[in-house]
């Protein structure tokens, strides 16, 4: 399988509030598990395990606001 994307970038756009999965997805085709893991592959597990409460808490809270 040939990587057509640049781990930082994703990285980058997974950290920032502003970017969506269905965003990565769309630039890069990579699914909301395949960006997971390659954070969860690519940060401390404290960062990670933060990145993961914070993304959930906002797609919870962006879900009731719908």
């Amino acid at each position: 399988m040939s990587q057509d994307y640049d781990i930082d970038e994703v990285i980058e756009m997974a950290l920032s509030d502003h970017t969506s999965f269905g965003d990565i997805e769309k630039l890069y085709g990579l699914s909301a598990d395949d960006v997971k893991r390659i954070m969860r592959q690519n940060l401390k597990r404290g960062s990670y395990e933060s990145w993961r409460r914070r993304v959930r808490k906002f797609s919870d809270r962006r879900e009731h606001y719908k």
